[in-house]
């Protein structure tokens, strides 16, 4: 089982969602850095759940830095965070043991490791684990900022409803989202919640699609073919639990324009070269041009659902209903998001 990402800068995760604690250990980051307590806890409040729409599993995140840190800065060494679990409830998940949730790692996760993997609350495969990526995340975050690099991502769509998207100088946008515990740009809040909502009643969830935009990255960073920014990126991203699709800039788009309407002319600003339009979301061969990096991500309905679906025993032997109860989301993509902040900013500070 692979649990580390990153070359320079690398971030191991381990733990369950029903286990002690979420760890993440955070290696390569320069000493001297500071570490603000305050806004780690800010960043994992919005990756909890919080309103009527979300799950009613709520941790507190008491985090803990067990290592890495000296008075308020890192020291160069490996910096270990432990987030315990306090509120778990293994029973509500004990059905799960026999019969897989469709469109879930159950019964993937079953193969690979024959049964001996920890199913509780989906064991390391949940989306709770993402706890320690937020928590290391916003030590790079804090990072990326002392070099004047924004990164923030806002829900463009759910259920039907769609925000208006990143303007082509997004660094406003991105200090409004980054503070918004529902990110939108436009007035659009209560109708994605309501649909949310909705989808809840019926015991039903759904998907969505954020966007990412990163501002102040410098022009050069990246490599080309298999070291490419966007791919590197795009590996990292969809790591994330229930992300299964990305775009750069036009993305998709772009197979239907033609060539004098995709490039992204190049233009002066006294001495600086910037483009008229950004429709490669700021990467060139793999490499940023100093442009804002923007892409988007397609996050699916969450597969833990109360509507009764069709599913097999572990023993494959006979056909069954799974009916869950317990506690579940009706969408996640509110929450995902500052997951996504967090890994782009990972990789990025590896990256530089």
């Amino acid at each position: 089982m692979k649990n580390s990402i990153g070359t320079s800068v690398i971030l191991t995760l381990a733990g369950e969602s029903h286990g002690q604690a979420i760890i993440a250990i955070l290696d390569g980051m320069a000493p001297g850095i500071p570490v603000d307590e305050e806004y780690i806890a800010s960043q994992l409040s919005l990756r909890r759940p919080s309103g009527p729409w979300d799950t009613a599993r709520r941790e507190p995140d008491r985090f803990s830095i067990v290592s890495g840190v000296y008075k308020g800065v890192t020291t160069g060494a490996p910096l270990t965070i432990a987030v315990p679990n306090e509120d778990a409830r293994s029973a509500d998940y004990a059905v799960l043991e026999d019969l897989p949730r469709p469109s879930h790692a159950d019964y993937a996760a079953r193969v690979k490791f024959g049964g001996f993997e920890d199913h509780r609350g989906s064991g390391h495969f949940s989306g709770r684990v993402t706890a320690g990526i937020v928590a290391a995340g916003a030590i790079a975050l804090t990072a990326l900022k002392r070099k004047g690099i924004r990164v923030g991502t806002h829900i463009l769509e759910c259920a039907g409803v769609r925000d208006e998207p990143f303007c082509l100088n997004p660094a406003a946008q991105i200090d409004k989202v980054s503070a918004m515990e529902f990110p939108v740009i436009a007035d659009v809040r209560k109708d994605m919640i309501d649909a949310i909502a909705a989808a809840r009643e019926s015991g039903d969830s759904v998907g969505g699609i954020v966007q990412t935009a990163v501002d102040g990255l410098p022009a050069g960073v990246g490599e080309p073919r298999f070291g490419s920014l966007d791919g590197v990126l795009a590996g990292a991203v969809m790591s994330i639990g229930g992300i299964k699709g990305i775009e750069f800039g036009t993305g998709f788009g772009l197979a239907g324009m033609r060539g004098s309407q995709a490039n992204d002319a190049f233009c002066l600003d006294g001495r600086e070269i910037f483009t008229e339009t950004n429709h490669n979301g700021g990467i060139n061969g793999g490499i940023s041009n100093g442009m804002p990096i923007l892409f988007r991500c397609a996050v699916k309905p969450t597969p833990s659902i109360a509507i009764p679906q069709e599913s097999v025993n572990a023993e494959g032997t006979r056909e069954e209903t799974l009916t869950l109860t317990g506690r579940h989301d009706p969408a996640v993509v509110h929450r995902a998001r500052v997951v996504v902040d967090s890994v782009t900013a990972l990789v990025l500070c590896d990256a530089l």
